[in-house]
């Protein structure tokens, strides 16, 4: 095998293997003093035989170029007047001969490294051949007698832009193709003057294997015998000003480990042990179920840790802390750590940092199997300007929008996609495929959906355009969104997504074909996060407590418009960085104030209608911001540091709070129905105490109470439904095994025949300061 250089230098053809001595030297193929279109003539088995001229001028100049759209029609065998044409483009070389059976027929040199040579044969024969360098002689496959890899139904749906399993057809794929092992390669750069494939296999000089362009898709496509997994490779693209760049591959399924850059030709073998977990993946849908996510940055929750180590420890933490699901952000190969993956260069590439992308199926693998489904992060939203990845990919505005005001993200410094080019939605929505396909993950959260909805995102009067109707809303993007989710949902039973939109946008979650009051179908998403729950009642917690009265609002309001959409309570990374403060560094008070903030601000969080996230290390209140480059503080946790009960009693709650909510349907059957809550007081601003049932379809309560005062308030009275015999204590966040004080309700409390709040029976509780509690029927 040739050996694999990295690109990461300056050139990417640079290379420390060897090469033929011509090549390694650089000089130029050698020349023929004769004509490139004068006659020759060779000895097959002593007849004399009659060679065809060399290619004609304008065919030599452009395959020399990079800027042949078609060098098939003129390399390989053909069928001629007088027998077949063999014309074969080989830098380096010094002879090329043609293997045919028995027959042998060395070819004529017509310099700049082409060869040609006619042959009296009735038809084309399959062929190979030998090619002599100096100091070595290769016998090889002729990549140019074979057929494009790529058939009508796939090339229909390329022009259409609705190929759904778009890289089965594009990027590199280990094949066998009439016959011969090797592999093809694919690629759209419509306006591209040529395109060639370079790489290791030879020594990223792409000059002898120039691709076809097929028909007006924009697509090239080569065939390239003998290369396999493992190879790496790049696309050498001719631009339309004729200046030539080498891109990145838009669906490798493998990259090199970064800051290296070059795309991985990758062949899965990864067998799936799932199969249970997938067949009961659609039981229910995700707003009926419970849902319960922890987020988790690969690279830094355990740092150092590859896809299979962490295989070994993040499904057996996960299930132990009783969450349902994990949310990985980005996954998709970035080249700068420090984006935590949110600026994406290999969208269809697990980042290499931590391993190949069956190590990455084996992860998913494993969680499955622990009965934990897995969240991804996907980022449609856009795309960083390498100038090796996909900004002017091919020499002309491709997959951003070509008005530079529509291209230039205002916040990020990328590039936002074009959502009304139909090849670029095609691409991001087999994407979105793909990773829920190949990888079987069970959800995309898709990001920053706000900034692609609006026109006027972050920007000022002037640097932007109304839609067709006068409005600010981008109809490419709602179109987009709309199209992935409904063929997301179509084709991937079980699947959910995600939307982080921060705005009041009509109907994120409403069916694409339900319009709403705005005159929009739904976007079609499965959940949205919940950005105005998070602000608001992580400013409320921020305040002291003798000032919460004046904010008890940020409390109850979320409730206003808690049915309008499904919702995700997030407490995501984004929250604990940037001098933001970590949750428990974000509560008033003493350490143990703090710790006391926290837990009952977990108790309401998990009992408030909404699915749950919660980012790592806060389940263990961690008091140092997340840092992507050492990751949680698990030294906290450790027995001989001593303050790890405090650390270790608030993942104590953490688990309890998820195995009380899974168990108890009211905690999340009716999520999105009115049905499902009901206050019992919301306007004890005085006292700092919110109460509230949820309710499960059968009307089974809980019973879930918050005192945010710092004082213990004894036998404070609520209304409760007169139909509940006792109320028992399923947790309380004050308990001594979280850190607490141990202010409990130990024995079970039953109604008094006093209304209160409006009921018509009431119980006295005694509420722990800084705590929530949950009461179940006894």
């Amino acid at each position: 095998m040739t050996p694999r250089p990295s690109s990461s230098g300056p050139d990417p053809r640079k290379t420390t293997g060897k090469k033929p001595a011509k090549a390694a030297k650089k000089k130029a193929p050698r020349r023929t003093t004769a004509s490139a279109n004068a006659s020759a003539t060779t000895s097959v088995s002593g007849a004399e035989v009659a060679v065809s001229p060399a290619p004609d001028a304008a065919d030599r100049e452009r395959l020399l170029a990079g800027t042949h759209h078609d060098p098939h029609a003129v390399l390989g065998a053909h069928r001629v007047p007088g027998g077949v044409a063999f014309r074969v483009f080989r830098p380096y070389a010094l002879a090329v001969t043609v293997l045919a059976g028995e027959l042998r027929v060395g070819l004529h040199d017509d310099g700049d490294g082409f060869f040609s040579g006619l042959v009296p044969l009735k038809d084309v024969p399959a062929h190979r051949l030998l090619v002599a360098y100096e100091g070595t002689e290769q016998e090889v496959e002729d990549p140019y007698r074979f057929l494009p890899t790529l058939g009508e139904l796939d090339l229909h749906l390329l022009g259409e832009g609705r190929h759904e399993q778009l890289w089965r057809a594009l990027g590199a794929h280990p094949t066998t193709h009439e016959g011969v092992a090797g592999t093809r390669f694919a690629v759209w750069a419509p306006n591209a003057r040529g395109v060639r494939v370079a790489g290791g296999f030879n020594f990223w000089d792409g000059t002898g294997h120039p691709m076809r362009s097929l028909g007006s898709t924009g697509v090239w496509e080569l065939f390239l015998p003998g290369v396999g997994a493992g190879e790496l490779y790049k696309f050498e693209i001719t631009r339309p000003d004729g200046s030539r760049t080498f891109r990145a591959d838009p669906l490798a399924r493998r990259t090199e480990v970064p800051p290296a850059t070059s795309s991985v030709v990758h062949a899965s073998d990864y067998t799936w042990g799932d199969e249970e977990w997938l067949a009961h993946r659609a039981d229910a849908p995700a707003h009926e179920a419970p849902m319960s996510v922890y987020e988790v940055h690969l690279p830094s929750w355990r740092p150092g840790l590859t896809y299979r180590q962490l295989a070994e420890q993040l499904p057996a933490y996960v299930a132990d802390l009783g969450f349902t699901h994990v949310e990985l952000m980005p996954v998709a190969e970035h080249p700068f750590g420090g984006s935590w993956g949110y600026q994406v260069t290999g969208f269809y590439a697990p980042t290499a940092r931590l391993g190949d992308p069956d190590d990455f199926k084996y992860l998913v693998d494993r969680l499955h199997r622990a009965g934990i489904g897995v969240l991804m992060d996907w980022v449609p939203a856009h795309f960083p300007r390498d100038d090796w990845a996909l900004a002017e990919f091919d020499g002309r505005p491709l997959y951003e929008h070509s008005d530079p005001l529509r291209a230039a993200h205002p916040d990020w410094g990328t590039l936002e996609f074009d959502f009304g080019r139909r090849e670029v939605r095609n691409f991001l929505v087999a994407n979105a495929v793909y990773w829920c396909e190949e990888f079987h993950i069970d959800g995309l959260r898709v990001d920053a959906v706000a900034s692609m909805l609006y026109l006027d995102y972050s920007r000022e009067p002037g640097e932007w355009e109304p839609n067709e109707h006068g409005g600010r809303e981008n109809l490419d993007a709602v179109a987009f969104l709309q199209e992935m989710n409904a063929t997301l949902y179509r084709r991937v039973p079980g699947v959910v997504t995600v939307a982080e939109e921060s705005t009041a946008w009509d109907g994120v979650t409403r069916a694409t074909h339900h319009e709403g009051p705005s005159g929009f179908g739904g976007l079609g998403f499965g959940l949205k996060w919940n950005m105005g729950w998070m602000h608001d009642s992580l400013d409320y917690m921020s305040h002291e407590p003798v000032h919460r009265k004046h904010h008890h609002g940020e409390m109850t309001f979320s409730m206003v418009y808690a049915y309008s959409e499904n919702y995700v309570l997030p407490i995501s990374h984004d929250e604990v960085v940037h001098g933001k403060r970590s949750l428990v560094s974000k509560m008033p008070g003493d350490w143990w104030q703090q710790r006391a903030n926290e837990r009952a601000y977990l108790g309401f969080m998990w009992a408030h209608p909404g699915k749950q996230l919660l980012f790592m290390g806060q389940e263990f209140a961690q008091g140092a911001e997340w840092s992507e480059a050492h990751g949680p503080d698990w030294w906290l946790l450790d027995p001989e540091y001593g303050a790890s009960a405090d650390h270790r009693g608030v993942r104590d709650l953490v688990r309890d709070l998820n195995t009380v909510y899974r168990a108890t349907p009211a905690l999340w059957r009716r999520d999105t129905h009115p049905s499902g809550f009901s206050w019992v007081v919301g306007d004890a601003a005085e006292d700092n105490v919110l109460a509230f049932l949820r309710l499960d379809a059968d009307g089974t309560p809980l019973l879930a109470v918050s005192n945010f005062a710092p004082v213990v308030r004894s036998g404070y009275r609520l209304g409760v439904p007169d139909e509940v015999p006792a109320w028992h204590e399923v947790l309380n966040t004050d308990a001594a095994r979280y850190g607490g004080g141990d202010v409990v309700n130990p024995d079970p409390v039953k109604p008094e025949p006093q209304g209160w709040h409006g009921r018509p029976a009431s119980i006295r509780l005694t509420l722990p300061p800084l705590a929530t509690v949950w009461l179940r029927p006894a």
